[in-house]
């Protein structure tokens, strides 16, 4: 290999370490910008359209049968 292949190698791989390099620096800066900042409430919505209006710990009409006996 001449030495103008090698050179053009190792240009490419300082150019790729140092934009993976910079990427991994962003990347972190930002994670840490958003973990810094206040949460913001969601409302989410209602596990099923028939509980909308339903609060937490309200009680609620349940059916359970009665099991009946097996005759054998």
């Amino acid at each position: 290999m001449n030495n103008t292949l090698i050179f053009i190698y190792l240009v490419f791989f300082v150019m790729l370490f140092a934009s993976t390099f910079a990427f991994m620096w962003r990347m972190m800066s930002s994670t840490l910008k958003e973990m810094n900042k206040p949460t913001k409430t969601v409302k989410l919505p209602a596990p099923h359209p028939e509980m909308e209006g339903v609060k937490y710990g309200e009680e609620l009409l349940i059916y359970s049968p009665e099991k009946e006996e097996e005759i054998d």
